[in-house]
């Protein structure tokens, strides 16, 4: 039976559930979610789908499941991909799915909205200041991780790579230049290089150039 992602392009988020999906040989496929026409905050998805209210949502026959770092570890287990191989290696991808959520794409999700998909004149700036002093502690962290390294976790691509990437293939702007980071350059060329990858817009429904 094929998985449905309930999704949207714009979502780092829903990316991460996505890109692990695609790189696991797993049989999926995207649905649309129109969340900037208030889908997610409809009382029909939040009885249906998601009562948080949020993307993305699994269906994988009878099984629901959201948020994105529960669904990549759902992936993982059933393909025998991203994973880990060793107990060890799935707590240290655990280890980083959670930093990633708290430290990295929290913190970049947000930000890039501001800066993109407000109104110029409704953008906090000292908010958008702070919140790129913050990113940029991720990433020196995150740069610091890979040095020596071709993967956060073992010796392959996981879950913890995916998680991680989420929202640095995003074209907007939202204080990220790759080229100041060598090591998450050459890691994101090496994600960029596994067989099925797509960047976000290429592998979910939806754009900003949809609503223009």
């Amino acid at each position: 039976m094929t998985i449905q992602l309930h999704c949207f392009g714009e979502s780092g988020n829903a990316y991460k559930a996505a890109l692990s999906l695609q790189l696991s040989g797993l049989d999926w496929e995207p649905v649309f979610v129109d969340f900037f026409k208030g889908q997610t905050r409809s009382a029909e998805y939040k009885s249906d789908l998601n009562i948080m209210g949020e993307a993305p949502v699994m269906i994988d026959g009878d099984y629901k499941l959201t948020q994105s770092g529960a669904i990549q570890d759902y992936v993982g287990e059933k393909s025998g991909k991203l994973g880990g191989s060793t107990p060890a290696e799935r707590r240290e991808i655990l280890r980083w799915v959670l930093w990633d959520n708290h430290k990295l794409s929290s913190n970049a999700g947000l930000t890039r909205f501001l800066m993109n998909f407000l109104p110029p004149d409704k953008q906090p700036k000292e908010v958008i200041g702070f919140m790129q002093g913050r990113l940029k502690a991720a990433y020196q962290t995150l740069d610091a991780a890979l040095e020596g390294r071709d993967w956060l976790v073992g010796d392959s691509i996981t879950n913890a790579d995916i998680s991680c990437c989420g929202y640095l293939y995003y074209p907007e702007p939202f204080g990220f230049d790759r080229t100041e980071y060598p090591n998450i350059n050459a890691w994101m060329d090496r994600i960029a290089t596994q067989p099925g990858w797509k960047a976000p817009y290429d592998l979910m429904p939806g754009s900003p150039a949809d609503r223009a």
